[in-house]
């Protein structure tokens, strides 16, 4: 914090600036007679932010108003319009190891106890929120991690980037999370960063968290509910499983690291900003790079596989269109979606272009459900023990299945929409350009345009109004129809055009 000599406080006192170092958050307070007037910007959940990360120095003496604290369930209420000065202690917070307090009534003896002001001020310890997480844990009256059944130092995390693992046995995420840490914390350890977790149990007894900590080669924090409830409190964890990242230049420790490991696993250490901002940057050039071969191989893969097991090379899908089936066997939309898929495929084969391939990027929940999806299959799949499935969901943004992304013989994205262009037009979308569907849809305007407004058909009594609709089944033929049909509104009744029969 300092002085803001830019800003005039009107002659009534000193403006000046608090900035948070690490989000630029910046606040404009007054100060009258040595008494800080504005201190709403600090009102978080965390007060001892106050002196851990937003203020870097203290010129002049600082005023905290008691109404701002009254809720920190780990400070004694103060009065309501109480001041605290802080002088020559807080001139630097570099130095800073607690924060001050005040209440009315003086509890007993306690060290570093002031009398002021008719107020007993009491200094208690400041959990800084930081990378630190020996000082956090420290403040809590923990004195030890578990390492298995072993008592490590609260010390053996300093200097490593840390994470805390909130969980428990009983949750299915975290079960799931819980072996690609594994996966990740021994790949780092092996390669010989400087990394640790520590598990924090939401497990409802010690016997629980014994079963669920057994499986895990990291750190713990000895069991207690009470503990847990504040350290879960204090890093405002509102859901399990949670990995929270207390690198000193890394995510904000309200970003939870779940998402970002999911998606990168390993690649995604030190889990910093910059680190997740080149992560993006290698996906952005892979999306739109140019280059089939960067999207489709991984480690030494060069190969995708045939409905029959064999291996073909991606070199040979260059220079062709690729569509990027996103599907899965247990899902109905999906098997409804393959059907008209493989129909536009198998047509488009023996209209002999071989200018078109497609490549299932199967999110069927085992290996057994990924073997009967591609046996009906008669395109590529890419191989399902392979990460490149989980890198092209995340790369395309993939939230629903079935998604069908489409690109180019020059191995960029046409569109990530292809289900729809399918499902609309069949095996007459391709080669799926924008240019494509335009004149597909100039071709269905002009067939309309040719069709009277309305007829009156032999089989039905009422009138038939022409509509568009992009899928029907006629009730004359029982055949499916789309776009044009001649619909009744009174009742479900719909016609195909070439199956009115017109009165004379």
């Amino acid at each position: 914090m300092a002085a803001d000599t830019t800003e005039s406080g009107n002659d009534v006192g000193q403006l000046i600036s608090l900035r948070h170092p690490k989000f630029g958050n910046k606040m404009c307070c007054l100060f009258v007679n040595g008494v800080l007037q504005e201190l709403n910007w600090f009102k978080q959940s965390y007060t001892f932010w106050f002196l851990g990360e937003y203020v870097t120095e203290v010129t002049d003496a600082v005023s905290v108003l008691g109404e701002y604290m009254k809720d920190e369930p780990w400070l004694k209420p103060l009065s309501d319009r109480l001041r605290i000065d802080f002088t020559e202690a807080t001139r630097k917070t570099s130095d800073i190891e607690f924060l001050p307090t005040a209440t009315g009534n003086n509890p007993g003896p306690c060290n570093g106890s002031q009398k002021g002001g008719g107020h007993t001020l009491l200094v208690v310890p400041m959990a800084v929120h930081s990378n630190n997480i020996a000082t956090v844990l420290e403040s809590e009256g923990v004195e030890f991690l578990l390492s298995g059944d072993t008592k490590v130092p609260l010390t053996s995390c300093n200097g490593k980037t840390v994470c805390l693992y909130f969980s428990a046995n009983w949750c299915r995420p975290c079960k799931a999370l819980t072996p690609q840490l594994v996966r990740l914390y021994e790949v780092l350890r092996l390669e010989g960063k400087e990394f640790e977790i520590i598990f924090i149990s939401f497990d409802p007894n010690e016997e629980k968290f014994n079963e669920h900590f057994k499986c895990m080669p990291w750190l713990a924090v000895p069991f207690d509910a009470n503990l847990h409830k504040r350290l879960s409190d204090m890093y405002r964890i509102d859901r399990i499983p949670s990995l929270i990242s207390l690198s000193s230049d890394g995510l904000s420790i309200d970003e939870d690291l779940v998402g970002l490991i999911e998606d990168y696993g390993v690649d995604a250490f030190p889990f910093t900003n910059k680190r997740r901002e080149e992560l993006k940057a290698a996906d952005e050039a892979k999306r739109e790079g140019g280059k089939i071969e960067e999207l489709l191989t991984h480690q030494g893969r060069n190969h995708v596989l045939a409905s029959d097991g064999r291996e073909i090379q991606v070199s040979e899908l260059v220079g062709k269109t690729v569509g990027l089936y996103f599907g899965a066997h247990w899902s109905p939309p999906c098997r409804a979606f393959t059907s008209k898929l493989k129909e536009a495929y198998e047509e488009l084969m023996a209209s002999g272009d071989q200018d078109f391939e497609i490549i299932l990027v199967s999110t069927d929940r085992d290996l057994k459900e990924f073997e009967i999806n591609t046996s009906s299959m008669p395109w590529l799949a890419i191989p399902y023990q392979d990460k490149t499935r989980q890198d092209l969901c995340r790369i395309f943004d993939i939230k629903v299945i079935p998604a069908l992304v489409l690109i180019g013989p020059n191995g960029k994205a046409i569109s990530t929409n292809g289900k729809a262009m399918v499902s609309l037009h069949g095996a007459k979308a391709f080669p799926f350009t924008e240019a494509r569907i335009t004149e597909l849809e100039a071709e269905l305007r002009k067939e309309g345009e040719a069709l009277p407004p309305q007829v009156k058909d032999l089989k039905h009594k009422h009138l038939l109004k022409l509509e568009m609709a992009k899928a029907y089944v006629c009730d004359y033929c029982q055949k499916q129809g789309r776009f044009w049909a001649f619909s009744c509104g009174v009742c479900d009744y719909d016609l195909h055009p070439n199956c009115v029969e017109k009165s004379l």
